[in-house]
């Protein structure tokens, strides 16, 4: 038997993955939760908090030391929020007045909507949709973020440099968004060449996102930034829309590439600025799987 101080850090976390993974097929191409009346598959991010929670037991890990830190927590939620309100303000500026410039008397709508990779899905204005829609965002960032930028890249950075680490993880949250493409080629509704070459986008688009949430965690210390700017990210596309004579969201892709990549040069610009990569990721004692127990 290998004795856990001699193992890879890459194995557990590959372990960890491939067991979301599972529970996130099961849902996305079973339970359907997100095409039923709820819209938000949430069950399978319910049970990878529960997976974290358990995991951080398992390895003598507190919350803090994967990013969950008692501190700054307003500081780190407003700069997150700050960050993605910014970044969208402009993108939906320069959307709306490339449909205005078009003639497509664009107007802004505010309702709420399930993403698809094919365009979004639904059209409610119930007050617990706008409920089920917030809370299932809050769900989904604290998973994702305690996963990918919190658990994955702390037990990285115990054999390898943060830049590795975080490469590494932004991978696996890049994959993690093919259930989608792969499901609409299942269904029929895609043909495989389609579904590949979307697939190949969200792996870029997302492992990229995945790079600047992970430089924003190591750059304020917490995940609390980036759980907010994540958050503000899925809300904002969810809920606020612009509808034109060409329909509504016609440009979205666009509006998310331009946030996005707006976000990211900030964030990088200060990650530089500040040399964070000299800084240690999260605070706290190393646990069990510090980097003498993982050597």
């Amino acid at each position: 038997m290998v004795k856990r101080n001699n193992m890879s850090p890459v194995i557990p976390i590959l372990l960890i993955y491939a067991g979301l993974w599972v529970l996130r097929a099961v849902e996305y191409l079973v339970l359907r939760t997100d095409q039923g009346v709820l819209g938000e598959a949430v069950l399978h991010k319910l049970a990878g908090i529960l997976v974290l929670i358990l995991v951080l037991r398992y390895l003598g890990l507190r919350a803090q030391q994967v990013g969950f830190a008692g501190y700054h927590v307003g500081q780190g939620l407003a700069l997150g929020l700050l960050l993605g309100a910014g970044s969208y303000l402009l993108a939906y500026g320069a959307e709306y007045l490339l449909q205005l410039r078009a003639g497509q008397q664009p107007s802004f709508a505010l309702y709420v909507t399930s993403y698809s990779i094919d365009g979004n899905l639904g059209h409610q204005t119930g007050a617990l949709f706008f409920a089920v829609c917030i809370v299932g965002n809050i769900i989904n960032v604290v998973m994702e973020e305690g996963i990918f930028r919190g658990l994955f890249v702390r037990l990285a950075e115990s054999r390898f440099r943060f830049g590795i680490a975080l490469a590494f993880s932004s991978l696996l949250f890049g994959l993690w968004h093919v259930a989608a493409p792969l499901r609409s080629y299942l269904d029929g509704t895609m043909s495989g060449k389609g579904a590949l070459m979307v697939a190949l986008v969200l792996v870029v688009t997302t492992g990229l996102a995945g790079i600047k949430f992970g430089l924003l965690a190591k750059l304020t210390g917490s995940l609390w930034a980036s759980m907010a700017d994540h958050f503000f990210n899925n809300a904002i596309i969810n809920l606020l829309h612009i509808s034109a004579l060409g329909g509504a969201d016609a440009m979205q892709t666009l509006r998310i590439t331009i946030a996005q990549t707006l976000s990211f040069l900030v964030v990088l610009g200060f990650f530089i600025a500040k040399k964070a990569w000299q800084k240690q990721t999260f605070r706290g004692e190393p646990g069990p799987w510090g980097k003498a127990a993982l050597k």
